[in-house]
């Protein structure tokens, strides 16, 4: 019996909570409007690298945390994550081969999938609808995926994640 077959399942894990870290670290009014989503950009990451690991139940898990952690509506961000992760998984092998900037565009859109899902549920609730600063994580998270996918490939690698 190999012990050892599924290394890194604590490193998956940390990264998951250093991303909800990042998302509720305190910052000025000016820039809360320009933090990515952290959370979603690890989820896609994991989701496209190790598939069989890191799939909906993982996001749903995790969105059911955000949402606590935030203190939104229970199951906002589970379903959308859940989705997004759904989309990940079933496109894993396509979107792996796509140049870093194809890859970029693709997580925008899955980004923007779940900006749209959160906001369509907060308007069924009867919150106000956003300003258009509302969109800018979206492209933001867009242009730190190449960071975001070399950081977290090479903690992948270091650690020997499988």
């Amino acid at each position: 019996m190999n012990l050892n077959r599924h290394h890194g399942g604590i490193i998956i894990l940390l990264s998951f909570a250093a991303a909800m870290l990042l998302t509720i670290v305190p910052l000025p009014d000016g820039l809360r409007t320009l933090r990515p989503d952290w959370v979603t950009l690890t989820l896609i990451f994991w989701c496209l690298v190790l598939p069989y690991r890191v799939s909906v139940g993982s996001g749903f898990i995790v969105g059911l945390l955000l949402d606590t952690l935030s203190g939104t509506l229970l199951g906002e961000h589970a379903l959308s994550l859940s989705l997004i992760a759904y989309l990940c998984v079933r496109l894993h092998q396509r979107i792996r081969v796509y140049p870093m900037w194809q890859q970029a565009l693709t997580v925008v859109v899955f980004l923007t999938l779940h900006q749209l899902l959160t906001l369509w549920i907060d308007s069924v609730i009867g919150r106000p609808l956003p300003t258009l600063g509302y969109w800018l994580p979206s492209v933001i998270g867009g242009l730190l995926w190449p960071l975001i996918y070399h950081l977290l490939t090479s903690l992948r690698v270091n650690f020997s994640v499988q």
